[in-house]
């Protein structure tokens, strides 16, 4: 069977994996969006769908003040005795917790806090053990993987966090997770940094505290010194066994805008490898240590024919699941009937950290995509926006005072905010079709209105890269508004939303 990575794709970044049956369950980093930690179930591990998100309720998830660089940092899920757990890091309010179910599809519990430092924790269970760790530094101030016992039930310390492996001297030692394979520990990692040097690591130990012994190849996985290939930054992994004694690993990447363009705007997604252990117990992933676009296996049906994406619209996406906010969102303000939107606008506007705007976006999940939107304009501003940051977003608006619709295209880059064109519209008008085309290079904007059409030229895609943008997200294609000089409310209708995917499947 022919597969291609990414196999989710979007800014779905910190990917962690356990199987429950016949069945594996994903979840992700979800930074300042919310709800929080997409959750994605699997019967082959190449198609996957979202069942929902782990954090739901404002008291799972305090987003306030979460820029671009807050909330939630990366998750990992376990099944221990039946029961789903998903521990994390609110960067911005809390720290590390974890939270529990026995519905995979249904609410998760409140958080149970874990008092050690660092980000990126796991959970190891075995037997009546549950052995809780994280990148940070032990009461000694030694920085490594710092390891304790946890009590289950109120996440209180039951041993002192003692560091357990500093790694193979990479930089950003990060992403741990301890699994016992044929009577041996194998702790994996990453190291390099989430950036373009990303590899993951891994070492092998005969007890939960090692001491543990580095593979003697690491980086087992790494496309850091593939030049001139699309998909870099490969790291962040975790592992699974399928029901046919298989292992696999899952890990982020991101795709370049082009293979000698060294910017990426979908943010980090998910790739799988096979994994392969040889006679001594130790085991490679990847082909020949890397991950590549397209990987050919016997372990998965011939049969199976990878399916991809093909348009996303307001009858085959919802709010909460597909749709996040921006921090914690203000419910007053969004109206939801027979597949249309309304958004009343405040004085809160996408540029603002410390308040969520009214905002509801996807993520852009191809580098060549078609957004259509049908918009009936009240007294405010509202339109598309191409989001990466509060401080680096392109938006295509329309903004009416008293009985003038103006069409304009701004580009808001750090402290540089350009608006232009400005395009006044015809007296009356009301209903206009906002279009955005995205290109590996540029975005194109475009509107129609009473059989006319407005060309409103290009912007780059690379102003909205990470590597610009310096965070950790990808472009999230948006529907907002913005209170207007008005001080009543004010309601904007989108009628008719689509996103087309306009890539094709590598064979």
């Amino acid at each position: 069977m022919k597969y291609q990575n990414p196999i989710i794709t979007g800014c779905y970044p910190d990917p962690s994996i356990c199987r429950c049956g016949d069945r594996y369950y994903m979840v992700c980093s979800s930074f300042q969006f919310f709800p929080g930690v997409p959750l994605f179930e699997s019967k082959d591990l190449i198609h996957w769908t979202q069942i929902g998100h782990v954090l739901t309720r404002a008291s799972q998830l305090p987003l306030e003040g979460a820029g671009s660089t807050g909330g939630i940092y990366a998750p990992t899920i376990r099944c221990h005795k039946g029961r789903f757990y998903m521990v994390t890091t609110n960067v911005t309010h809390g720290g590390n917790f974890y939270v529990y179910t026995d519905d995979i599809y249904g609410a998760w519990s409140e958080p149970i806090y874990v008092d050690q430092d660092g980000i990126d924790p796991s959970l190891y269970f075995e037997e009546d053990r549950a052995y809780f760790m994280s990148n940070g530094t032990d009461a000694a101030g030694t920085c490594g993987i710092i390891q304790c016992e946890i009590d289950l039930a109120t996440g209180k310390k039951l041993t002192p966090g003692r560091c357990i492996w500093q790694g193979t001297g990479g930089r950003f030692l990060e992403s741990p997770h301890l699994y016992r394979i044929h009577g041996s520990y194998y702790l994996m990692a990453s190291e390099g940094g989430t950036e373009y040097g990303h590899m993951v690591v891994y070492a092998k130990g005969e007890t939960p505290y090692g001491p543990f012994v580095s593979y003697d190849q690491n980086p087992v996985l790494t496309n850091r010194n593939l030049g001139g290939y699309v998909l870099q930054g490969c790291g962040h992994a975790d592992l699974t066994e399928d029901a046919n004694g298989n292992w696999w690993m899952v890990h982020l990447c991101f795709r370049q805008i082009d293979p000698w363009v060294m910017h990426h705007i979908t943010g980090r997604e998910v790739a799988l490898v096979p994994v392969t252990f040889d006679a001594d117990g130790w085991f490679t992933a990847g082909i020949n240590g890397t991950t590549p676009i397209c990987l050919e296996t016997d372990r998965l049906p011939e049969h199976l024919v990878q399916q991809h994406w093909d348009i996303m619209d307001l009858h085959n996406t919802r709010i909460g699941m597909e749709w996040c906010f921006l921090q914690n969102p203000h419910p007053e303000q969004y109206r939801f009937a027979n597949g249309s939107l309304s958004l009343c606008g405040t004085k809160t506007t996408l540029s603002s950290q410390q308040d969520s705007p009214t905002f509801v976006g996807i993520r852009q999940k191809a580098m060549q995509f078609e957004v259509t939107c049908i918009m009936d304009c009240a007294a405010q501003e509202a339109g598309l926006t191409l989001y990466m940051t509060p401080t680096q977003h392109y938006d295509l608006f329309l903004c009416q005072r008293e009985e003038q619709l103006t069409l304009t295209r701004r580009a808001q880059l750090g402290s540089i905010v350009h608006n232009a064109p400005v395009i006044s519209l015809p007296a009356h008008t009301k209903t206009v079709c906002l279009h955005i085309k995205g290109e590996n290079f540029v975005y194109r904007f475009s509107a129609e209105c009473n059989g006319i059409s407005y060309d409103l030229g290009a912007l780059e895609t690379k102003y909205l890269s990470a590597e610009v943008a310096g965070n950790f997200t990808g472009v999230m294609i948006g529907l907002y508004a913005v209170q207007g000089q008005q001080q009543q409310p004010a309601w904007t209708t989108i009628s008719e939303f689509s996103c087309r995917n306009l890539e094709t499947l590598k064979q």
